[in-house]
């Protein structure tokens, strides 16, 4: 297909906001010379943050997660040191490179002022840009394409998924490239027919014993679908970390050879960890580690364009400060957006750390938010994209002034 007649073909599909690429759209070529790039990476289910960048001065940390939390640096599966004060998860050590060329940085107690703990909510206010907002009808990724400068083409942003999120919504043109379909945990021994049909004949009497287990097994079967509807509504559709380091070598790929993508978009479900998240090793590192190897493909991947790319990562809250009774942590509220890339400003930790001490904790429960997600994405609009304080405004409607606070979170 010529270049010519895939834009033709796109261009039909602005309506809606969404164009299918197949195979065809690596053959487009270069066009004029690299632009400034901005990816963003959406962990869906709400990532655990105090897991990934730990706290490891704080003893309030290692006493609200006595099985799950991150030992200190220098111990067994111990955290990498950042700075003295924060460190890695283990399982992110691919990233330590990004650390130490200071192309990655992190905002801790980071997130969305709206206190909802809705998984759906959260992540529409998020990617409306107007949290608390139910009624805005576009994403502010959408609207940040309509301010940047230069001719518009339909490929100039990516979505990496099967449908088009809330973020890429309106009336400006998004490629989507499907990405995969989502997995969720597998079962235990008693989900086995042998198994089940055995214990459900042993226990089928009127005694108290067999009350009791048709009685718990009930309320397994409840809780459940309860939890897979709570962990379904969480991915909205997207894939779990695995094969996220395919998709972004795809990305790399063809950002190398058109110059005219200025936008990208993945989501990755998996960080809803209500049960058994693990510490060092386990579900959640898994998921790291995986994120990890794909984020640090950027580096490699896009070669020289790198240093002209900005990539956020992103999840709709954080997690409760203490670890519940089932190896996991629930809903929170504060957590840490990630940065990457040639045009951050890394080798820092930011953000107003505010502690986990019980009166310093969001509802006494969950780790305060003291920054505003959109405080941090406005700096790299501004910075990194260049959008004066007008467009700013529009791609964040309604901030109460948010996004004109400074965070130099860009190199200048």
């Amino acid at each position: 297909m010529l270049r010519r007649d895939f834009l033709k073909f796109a261009g039909a599909g602005t309506a809606l906001g969404f164009v299918s690429l197949g195979s065809q759209a690596w053959a487009i070529q270069n066009r004029q010379g690299t632009k400034r790039r901005l990816v963003v990476v959406f962990l869906r289910g709400a990532a655990d943050g105090l897991n990934v960048v730990v706290p490891y001065t704080e003893q309030q940390y290692y006493a609200m997660r006595p099985t799950i939390a991150i030992p200190q640096p220098g111990r067994p599966d111990g955290a990498l040191d950042l700075d003295g004060r924060f460190a890695l998860h283990p399982s992110l050590v691919s990233l330590m490179p990004l650390w130490k060329e200071k192309s990655l940085a992190f905002v801790h107690a980071s997130g969305s002022p709206d206190e909802s703990r809705s998984h759906f909510d959260a992540q529409a206010f998020m990617e409306s840009g107007t949290p608390g907002v139910r009624t805005t009808p576009d994403g502010w990724l959408n609207r940040t394409l309509a301010h940047l400068t230069g001719p518009r083409t339909a490929t100039e942003a990516v979505n990496f998924g099967d449908t088009m999120p809330r973020i890429l919504k309106g009336s400006m043109p998004v490629a989507s490239i499907a990405a995969g379909k989502g997995a969720h945990s597998g079962p235990i021994a008693l989900d086995r027919p042998a198994v089940h049909a055995a214990f459900d004949d042993m226990y089928s009497g009127s005694d108290d014993l067999s009350v009791a287990y048709r009685q718990g097994q009930s309320a397994r079967s409840r809780f459940m679908s309860e939890l897979e509807q709570d962990m379904s509504e969480a991915a909205a559709g997207a894939p779990p970390p695995k094969g996220f380091t395919e998709a972004v070598e795809k990305f790399c790929q063809l950002a190398r050879r058109d110059a005219t993508i200025e936008v990208a978009f993945f989501a990755l479900s998996g960080w809803d960890t209500h049960v058994h998240q693990g510490g060092s090793q386990g579900t959640l590192a898994k998921n790291l580690h995986q994120l990890g190897e794909g984020l640090s493909g950027f580096r490699s991947g896009l070669g020289a364009d790198y240093e002209n790319t900005a990539i956020i990562v992103i999840s709709e809250f954080g997690r409760t400060a203490h670890e519940n009774g089932d190896g996991g942590t629930d809903h929170g509220h504060g957590n840490v957006m990630w940065l990457l890339g040639g045009a951050v400003q890394g080798g820092k930790v930011y953000g107003d750390w505010p502690g986990l001490e019980e009166h310093e904790l969001h509802e006494s429960r969950d780790l305060a938010v003291t920054t505003d997600f959109r405080t941090t994405t406005a700096a790299v609009l501004r910075s990194h994209l260049r959008l004066p304080p007008q467009a700013i405004a529009a791609v964040f409607p309604g901030n109460g002034g948010a996004a004109d606070k400074s965070l130099p979170v860009i190199r200048t």
